[in-house]
């Protein structure tokens, strides 16, 4: 999930109720089962002391929801003031992960599918395309419906008037082309699509290409063609789509890491790790790459100010600020790199940092 979508978190009241849960609706009697599992999530909240507004607000989004297709979960996060965040998942988590607390708890937006950022899908052809814009989870459908014609070639090259009517036919083509790419623009300016995945034949999405703005050009993934060449429709290369989203979100992870490393062996003081020497710069606001491997159980110590943390009492007393709780790392430092623009990724199992915490620094702290 793009990191763009959580910054509004910064903002809002606490406590917050986190839940993270499976909501499979591909058989009978799943309705009744997603009844059963929000009773037990209910109990839940009320032995931890969540108001009931905010129970209210979660039941709403939870049961009350347009359900995925298939084997999916939900995502629902909760402030004072209602529903932050109401997800849908592509794969369900293996068990209900349920959390109130004073920070939100978003390490699982990045290890489980969710809903791609926007981005615009179009199936092209000579004749014009279908688009469908996606941005925040609203869907927008429509088709382009070309003026150029005729847009194919003669068959006899014998036949009078036969370079006119290629002449045509060429130009039409590219009326077509120019068309959609209008329209794609369009979209990707008013919606803010990242990616525009484009299928169709070679030729369809080359005269595509050619005619957009090379800013748009830029963003676009190239999908192949339906059957006999026809229009795909999106659920066709569904798993294309996904494919290239976890792609991108594994170049991110892998990119973080290797200048993590990069800079740590050229010892420039950008790359810090363990909670100790991340939580000075996170709150200094220097830290441009969060990665975060198993922290387990680790905390901190949290200020009057939830963007204030230290590993430890001490350190935060010597801040001038008097402990106003003990949370859990995994929620308060995510958190708190959000509220300050960090880049927030998850290291691959193999990566060893110290505590579980690592960062890349935007520019190294001076030590007084």
């Amino acid at each position: 999930m793009p990191i763009d979508r959580l910054r509004s978190f910064a903002d809002a009241s606490g406590p917050f109720v986190s839940l993270y849960v499976d909501d499979t609706r591909d058989n009978p009697d799943a309705e009744k089962r997603a009844t059963i599992r929000w009773q037990a999530i209910r109990r839940n909240l009320e032995d931890s002391g969540a108001a009931e507004h905010m129970i209210g607000a979660v039941e709403r989004a939870l049961l009350h929801s347009q359900p995925g297709v298939g084997r999916g979960g939900r995502a629902v996060i909760a402030g004072r003031e209602g529903v932050l965040l109401n997800e849908h998942l592509g794969a369900p988590p293996s068990i209900t992960v349920l959390r109130v607390s004073e920070y939100p708890y978003v390490l699982p937006l990045l290890d489980l599918t969710t809903s791609n950022p926007a981005y615009v899908f179009a199936a092209v052809d000579h004749l014009g395309a279908d688009l469908t814009g996606h941005r925040n989870g609203l869907v927008h459908r429509e088709t382009v419906d070309g003026h150029g014609y005729p847009v194919h070639k003669p068959v006899s090259a014998g036949w009078q008037g036969y370079d006119d009517h290629e002449r045509s036919a060429e130009e039409a083509v590219r009326m077509n082309a120019r068309a959609v790419a209008d329209r794609i623009t369009d979209l990707v300016d008013r919606g803010g699509g990242e990616l525009v995945f484009l299928s169709g034949e070679v030729r369809a999405r080359t005269d595509v290409v050619a005619a957009l703005p090379q800013r748009i050009a830029d963003r676009v993934v190239t999908l192949p063609a339906g059957a006999r060449g026809g229009r795909a429709t999106e659920r066709e290369l569904a798993g294309e789509i996904d494919a290239e989203f976890a792609r991108r979100q594994r170049d991110g992870a892998n990119a973080a890491l290797a200048r993590f490393k990069a800079e740590s062996a050229r010892n420039s003081g950008l790359a810090v790790e363990g909670l100790p020497d991340v939580c000075t710069p996170l709150r200094a606001g220097s830290v441009g790459a969060l990665i975060v491997g198993d922290m387990g159980s680790a905390t901190v110590v949290c200020g009057q100010s939830r963007t204030t943390i230290a590993p430890d009492a001490d350190t935060l007393s010597e801040l001038g600020e008097a402990p106003s709780g003990v949370v859990l790392a995994d929620e308060a430092v995510p958190f708190l790199a959000i509220s300050t623009d960090a880049t927030v990724v998850r290291a691959g199992d193999g990566a060893q940092l110290t505590d579980g915490i690592a960062a890349v620094l935007r520019y190294p702290l001076r030590v007084a």
